[in-house]
């Protein structure tokens, strides 16, 4: 049978600036572990700690500028693009330009607390 999913949760953010994470399919939202699907809105100058997860990351930017520092290089997603963090690569995610970011990503399994891996501090 079809879900219909009404409205998204707002999970709580990591980084040094509060972000907005609205998970329409996951854990949180839904009971679903196998994918998480989430709307992201980063403000400009937000960072988050690099991670290590135990996921595919899968993420589209829809306006502003995603940067995505793995080992060896760094790349600039802009809207209309898309990238992928496979799991056990070492990512950061952050939004340096002046309008920030909005973006969805998608995790598969879905996203988790404990086995997103975050740098410590």
């Amino acid at each position: 049978m079809a879900e219909l999913i009404e409205k998204p949760t707002r999970i709580e953010s990591t980084g040094n600036k509060p972000k907005q994470i609205d998970e329409y399919i996951g854990r949180v939202n839904s009971q679903t572990d196998v994918i998480s699907i989430a709307q992201m809105h980063s403000p400009s100058g937000w960072m988050e700690p690099g991670q290590r997860p135990e996921f595919d990351e899968f993420t589209l930017v829809l306006k502003g500028t995603l940067c995505v520092e793995y080992e060896g290089g760094k790349l600039e997603v802009n809207p209309g693009q898309a990238v992928i963090a496979r799991k056990g690569e070492w990512v950061r995610y952050s939004t340096p330009g002046a309008e920030g970011a909005e973006y969805i990503a998608i995790c598969l399994p879905a996203f988790s607390p404990d086995t997103v891996n975050r740098d410590s501090d």
